[in-house]
This record gives structure tokens, C-alpha cells and sequence, in this order.
């Protein structure tokens, strides 16, 4: 697949800079792939949207105070992944050619640079920077739990699986809910760099699943996939991975889904892996025809912006 497949023309007015007023009041598209029909409603109605015995699979990974600002020289870090001992992290730091290894800046210890402005570091105490917002968003967050999803539980996210934060407790409470763990590194929202898409290789996530939520998974009637990461470990497991461990998988058209028979998505970036997914889901006209249609009717994009269900 071509990558200028995955272009798209998004006026900047579009892009949500803030979460709506209330999270389950973002609108949503619904797509019913076996008649291509689409109608346009609001989140709050999801559960009645949903075919009867379906269960709702979300990622329940917590997104950590990830971003660690640097005084001298004046920089920052990104804390991406913890790895090995609980104090060793994975981390983008910047300006990487201002700063050698060995040198402590603030609670951060430089250990080894890994390439491509991505260290190896060591950090003093638990995760105390700031919200580790996407640069598209330029507005100050003034409610931090607003990055986060009602049910966040599991540390160690260094960016939202976006499409899980316009739920409320109460639409939960009207779902059959199952959880998977996967952390999310900044890979999964990488642009592209590969003129052939499935040139593009992912850096593995560390996702987890119960036992126990697994087996109810795996002999649902249907699957609703919260979220493209949830796909990701879902479809790992249908192909006999372990419960745990890290994933590279990547999703393009001509996928075979074995088990995500529906999908609740946001509206993602041009050239992302992530829209190369829902168009492996949906299709790629048919995506390219819900992207123009979300466009026209001025849905809101990416992560503060409005949802999209894919049945």
C-alpha cells in the first residue's frame, strides 16, 4: 500500500484542542458496514447502538506524568517505557546532542543514548512532570484527569488510548466491560516514514491480559474493541501469543480479524498506522469516504475530538 493512501486534507479549525464539556457528550458516527449506511448520533447512546451479547473490551493502561522538564540546557524528557528495574525507563530527551550520558539533569540520570534522540535513563522517585499532550494540542489542559479514561488502573502509558476517553461510569454501567492492559509508546502515533506502509515497523508495547478475561473474550458472541490498541492485543492473542508480553503487530488492509468484530474509534492523523488499521476494518474507500463525510458535518479530530463506531 501506497502511504499517499493514507493522506487526507483536515482544515486546523478541526483539530480539538480541548475534551468536551462532558465525556460522553463528544458526537459519534456510526457506521454499519453490512448495509454502508450512516447516521450520526451521541456518545451517551453507545449501549444501545451495540447488537445484543456483544462485550466491550477496553484498555485500562494509565497514562503517567510523562513529560519532565530539563533547566541546563533547556530541553525536556519523555518518559516512554519503564524497563528492567523499576527506576530505568525508556526515554526521548531533547536536545539530545547537548547532553552526554552519565550526567544527572533534575531527577534524571542520562545512562545510554539508544539513537534517535531515545535514551536509556534512570529516574529518582515515582513520575512528576506534566501531561504528555500530543503536539498538535496547543491549548493548556486544565484538568489533567481529562487525559485519562474513568477507568485507567495500570501505570505506564506515555500517551491515552484516546477513543476511551469519552466514557462516563454511567455508559460503562450499561455495558458487559472486559479489560486488556497495553501501554502505549509514542510508535503507535509515529507518522510514517516508509513510501510502502508495510515497510513501517512498529517498536514493541508491553500489553498484559487475564486469564480469566481472556476466556470470556475468546467465547463472546461479538467483540467491541475500544480503541485501536485494544485491537492490537486482542488480534496478537488470536494468533497464540502468551497472556503477556510486547507486540509488534501491524495492522494494514488485507488483515485477517479473528476476533474484534466491532470497532470504537477516534478520528486519527494522515500517514499514522492508526488509520492504516480502521482501514484495514472498514475499508479504504469506504474510511476515505467516513473521513469526508466526518469532515463535512465538522466532527471534531484526534484526541480531544469526537468518536466513530465501525459495526
Amino acid at each position: 500500500m501506497d502511504v499517499g493512501e493514507l493522506d487526507y486534507e483536515l482544515p486546523p479549525d478541526l483539530i480539538a484542542q480541548h475534551p468536551a464539556a462532558r465525556r460522553d457528550e463528544s458526537r459519534l458516527l456510526v457506521y454499519d458496514r453490512a448495509t454502508a449506511e450512516i447516521s450520526h448520533r451521541v456518545f451517551h447512546e453507545l449501549p444501545e447502538l451495540l447488537p445484543a451479547g456483544v462485550v466491550t473490551v477496553v484498555n485500562d493502561t494509565r497514562v503517567v506524568a510523562a513529560r519532565i522538564r530539563i533547566d541546563e540546557p533547556r530541553g525536556e524528557v519523555l518518559l516512554l517505557e519503564q524497563v528492567e528495574a523499576p527506576d530505568l525507563w525508556e526515554a526521548l530527551v531533547r536536545p539530545t546532542r547537548r547532553l552526554r550520558a552519565g550526567r544527572r539533569y533534575g531527577a534524571v540520570e542520562l545512562l545510554e543514548h539508544l539513537g534517535e534522540g531515545r535514551w536509556r535513563v534512570r529516574l529518582e522517585g515515582d513520575p512528576a512532570g506534566a501531561v504528555p499532550l500530543p503536539p498538535y494540542i496547543t491549548a493548556p489542559l486544565d484538568d489533567p484527569t481529562r487525559y485519562q479514561t474513568v477507568y485507567a488502573r495500570e501505570h505506564g502509558s506515555a500517551a491515552a488510548p484516546t477513543a476511551g476517553l469519552h466514557f462516563t461510569p454511567d455508559v460503562l454501567a450499561r455495558l458487559d466491560v472486559e479489560r486488556v492492559t497495553l501501554h502505549v509508546g509514542l510508535d503507535t502515533f509515529r507518522p510514517l516514514r516508509t513510501e510502502v506502509v508495510e515497510e513501517h515497523r512498529i517498536h514493541g508495547e508491553r500489553y498484559a491480559v487475564a486469564a480469566s478475561s481472556w476466556e470470556r473474550i475468546r467465547g463472546a458472541r461479538s467483540v467491541l474493541a475500544v480503541g485501536t490498541t485494544t485491537v492490537r492485543v486482542l488480534e496478537t492473542l488470536a494468533r497464540g501469543a502468551p497472556l503477556s508480553g510486547r507486540t509488534e503487530l501491524f495492522v494494514t488492509p488485507g488483515f485477517e480479524f479473528r476476533r474484534v468484530d466491532h470497532l470504537l474509534t477516534n478520528f486519527h492523523l494522515p500517514r499514522s498506522t492508526l488509520l492504516a488499521l480502521v482501514m484495514a476494518f472498514a475499508g479504504v474507500d469506504e474510511t476515505r469516504r467516513l473521513y469526508d463525510v466526518a469532515i463535512r458535518e465538522r466532527y471534531r479530530f484526534y484526541s480531544f475530538g469526537d468518536a466513530m463506531l465501525i459495526l
